[in-house]
């Protein structure tokens, strides 16, 4: 289907004037027009072309978007005022009952109150609306962003013989906050959390789980839930990446092809060929986020010549937002015959059987793949699309909490059938012969080019369990790697949608948001990236609060990191200052049995990380106050008395016992690697000094032997030499500063600017003001020679000087 008419069929009918002209953009391109009858594309019209595209369609939909999303916020937040207050109002009315209601039974374990029902269904329908748009800007802004990609591909094909404007309009989307995962994340999570605490009052007894985090995927493996976080690194970053891991975890070796390589020493090579029918429904619905969208694959490790073994995976994405895999293992030569319908695995039942297997399991291992293969049939699916790639992978033995993985050298190939003319499979096949014949590896350089897309950063994703992803049990270690520079998040980031966007642009109407940014440095300043992530995780439990705060409960969880100084955020002081003001109030009546224990560090090295990550107050006074609306709101403030009493009170703060700070950020913790341009860039400029410092000094020192041995001797001449002489020794102990000044940031990967403006300003003013000295004073004697009475002795004297030294 056309991209225009996809257009005219997605559109939200209440913003149908609010999307992309696409129609109009391809009118000013004259692109229905046979190329026989089309007129010369001059600078003209490729100036209203620009004008129309840039100032007027994408200024449209930026404007729309931003107020859009403004809007829905301001919305959001009035329905939690509205939620505050329901519950403020029921709560005051259940206190006149007194002693009364507590007789007639409990209200709830947590300290929920009874709300009005119907007031609970008019605030969920409320919520609802304002989830349905949020959903439907989402659809807004895929849809303009691949309409923008679209209608500069197309310009770029038949008008830019001269200008190419792809990259200029990839620049200006990825600079738009709103055309990225992570714009309507903090929207979706507050509104995840006031949907919980709805359900807390319909359910008081429902638990503590949390809402799902936006910018986590939510999986199921062997019958085990695990959270998966996805994101980019770039090459320079990639080996400090590796080496902050494996301090903390071993490489793992997983596989037997991989065992059987250099001793285990060597990454294993990953193919995943993945399927799809020639209308892409498979990709439209995972781009798309629709429920139960699923994805299949054929995976295997190393080369296919040396018969590895071969799972068929079919991954199932489910409304709730998670998702589980259905996979068993093939031989290579039963693949095709699965594929078609003609095998049904019978010879691998049999074999179960005579094993003696369980006959649940024989029939779960049926029911698979049967599953699997009416769902090939179903939507006619065949090879699309094939990944490879090389894979770290990371993770204690017979310890399955934490598993990481990194996956470099990633390249997607074209498997398609899709042009019957110039297949780039076999039809007759199920893989491509050509490569996996001749153990084609990365690369890739003995195919046509254009059947190739090679991903440029290394793809890095970490699956907690589900109880290490409780918050109080995930790793610090994790949390920083997460919060830091050396990472480009990416959560909704898929391979098989990543090489289908990249070789089958011309055959789908939707792209993803990261698009855009593989045309930017994803590198990032370490100080700003860990006060962005210290930001989200602030507002993250502020959410977490305000819900306990509607249900007298405590949810949150934050714990601010303490790997840069940076971590001390403006969160983590409003706890400070709040518990200390709770603890010195003598109003304050409240104690707890907490107040009267000792602070001690949990044993082992992960609670050990914890303590470290706890803001920097006693825990007796962290559960003072903590937790209720009341105490979180005030404390965000960021006027200049909150500020100044926050700093005033910094002084009672102290690490527990047995817990140091940390003094290494995690940028530093790496192996120290320089490269030696820097060293010789160094003393490259030293030596530039040392040059200057020499020329002063020769300078100097023919001046002042000039001027002393001249008949009648000059003193102007013996005076600028040693001023001379003085300027070359600041200059030559300059040098030496710098140069050691220098070496010592260079060492200590030193964030400040390595300019000292200080030398060159007082060298460059001393010789200004000498000369300008010297000159005045000749100057003078040449007049009194020539106009004064006594000026001849003067002028005799004054006839050694710089011109002297020709």
């Amino acid at each position: 289907m056309r991209f225009g008419k996809t257009l005219r069929q997605s559109v939200y009918p209440p913003w149908k004037d609010q999307y992309i002209d696409y129609a109009k953009l391809k009118s000013i391109l004259r692109e229905d027009k046979p190329d026989d009858e089309d007129e010369p594309w001059t600078e003209e019209d490729e100036n209203r072309f620009c004008d129309e595209i840039f100032n007027t369609q994408l200024e449209k939909v930026a404007k729309f978007q931003e107020a859009k999303i403004e809007e829905l916020r301001n919305r959001t937040d009035e329905a939690a005022e509205k939620l505050k207050h329901l519950n403020e109002q029921q709560q005051s009315e259940e206190g006149g009952e007194g002693d009364a209601v507590q007789e007639e039974g409990e209200e709830g374990k947590h300290g929920e109150v009874a709300v009005d029902k119907q007031k609970l269904k008019e605030m969920e329908a409320e919520l609802d609306g304002i989830t349905n748009e949020v959903k439907e800007l989402q659809k807004y802004s895929n849809l303009n962003y691949t309409g923008f990609l679209k209608i500069v591909k197309k310009h770029d094909r038949k008008r830019g013989d001269r200008y190419k404007i792809r990259p200029m309009m990839q620049v200006n989307l990825s600079n738009r906050p709103f055309n990225s995962e992570q714009a309507y994340s903090p929207l979706l999570n507050k509104l995840s959390y006031m949907y919980f605490a709805i359900r807390r009052f319909e359910a008081p007894d429902a638990g503590d789980v949390l809402p799902i985090d936006p910018d986590s995927q939510p999986e199921t493996h062997n019958g085990e839930k695990y959270t998966a976080h996805k994101f980019w690194v770039h090459p320079d970053n990639l080996l400090e990446v590796k080496t902050y891991i494996l301090r903390r975890l071993p490489a793992l070796v997983y596989s037997e092809q991989s065992a059987k390589e250099v001793d285990g020493q060597q990454d294993p090579t990953i193919t995943s060929l993945y399927f799809d029918n020639a209308k892409f429904q498979l990709y439209s619905k995972k781009v798309e986020r629709e429920a139960e969208a699923s994805s299949l694959r054929l995976r295997w490790y190393g080369q296919l010549s040396a018969r590895p073994e071969i799972l068929l995976e079919q991954k199932l994405l489910h409304e709730n937002g998670t998702s589980e895999e259905r996979k068993f293992a093939i031989k290579e030569k039963y693949v095709k015959a699965f594929l078609d319908g003609e095998y049904k695995m019978e010879k691998s039942v049999q074999k179960m059987e005579r094993k003696g297997q369980k006959a649940e399991d024989v029939e779960e291992f049926k029911g698979t793949a049967d599953a699997i293969q009416e769902f090939v049939k179903d939507n006619k699916l065949e090879p699309l699309v094939r990944a490879n790639y090389v894979r770290t992978a990371f993770q204690n033995p017979g310890d399955d909490r934490v598993r990481i993985s990194i996956d470099t050298d990633i390249a997607f190939i074209r498997e398609d059938t899709l042009d019957r003319d110039r297949p780039c499979r076999d039809p007759k096949d199920w893989h491509r012969a050509d490569i996996d014949n001749s153990n084609m590896t990365h690369p890739f350089k003995n195919i046509n080019q254009s059947e190739v897309s090679r991903f440029p950063y290394a793809v890095l994703e970490i699956k907690l369990k589900e109880d290490v992803n409780n918050k109080r049990g995930r790793p610090v270690w994790i949390q920083d790697l997460m919060g830091s520079h050396l990472v480009h998040p990416c959560p909704r980031f898929s391979k098989f949608v990543q090489g289908v966007a990249s070789l089958f642009e011309d055959y789908v109407n939707r792209l993803p948001f990261w698009l855009s940014d593989l045309n930017t440095d994803i590198r990032k300043d370490p100080q700003r990236a860990f006060q962005e992530e210290e930001e989200r995780r602030a507002r993250r439990a502020e959410n977490e609060q305000v819900v306990g705060s509607f249900l007298g409960t405590k949810l949150s969880s934050y714990k601010p990191s303490r790997s840069s100084p940076a971590a001390k955020s403006y969160l983590a002081d409003r706890m400070a200052t709040d518990a200390a003001a709770a603890a010195a109030s003598p109003k304050s009546g409240v104690t707890t049995s907490n107040q009267q224990q000792a602070v001690s560090t949990p044993a082992g090295d992960e609670a050990g990380e914890s303590s470290q990550s706890q803001p920097l107050i006693p825990r007796e006074n962290r559960e003072i106050n903590y937790g209720t609306l009341s105490s979180v709101l005030p404390g965000f403030s960021l006027s200049k008395y909150s500020r100044a009493k926050r700093a005033r009170e910094a002084g009672i703060t102290s690490l527990p016992p047995g817990v140091t700070e940390p003094k290494e950020w995690i940028k530093n913790s790496g192996p120290l690697q320089i490269e030696p341009k820097v060293w010789l860039a160094n003393e490259r400029t030293f030596l530039k000094w040392q040059h200057i410092c020499v020329l002063l000094g020769g300078l100097a020192i023919s001046l002042y032997t000039a001027s002393a041995s001249s008949k009648g001797g000059n003193l102007l001449g013996e005076v600028m030499g040693m001023v001379f002489l003085g300027v070359a020794a600041f200059t030559g102990g300059w040098s030496w500063w710098v140069l050691r000044r220098r070496r010592e940031m260079i060492v200590g990967r030193s964030g400040k600017d390595f300019d000292f403006v200080l030398g060159p300003m007082v060298v460059a003013g001393a010789l200004g003001v000498a000369l300008v000295v010297n000159f005045g004073i000749a100057y003078q004697q040449a007049f009194e020679k020539h106009w004064g009475g006594d000026g001849g002795h003067h002028g005799n004297r004054s006839g050694v000087d710089m011109g002297d030294l020709r």
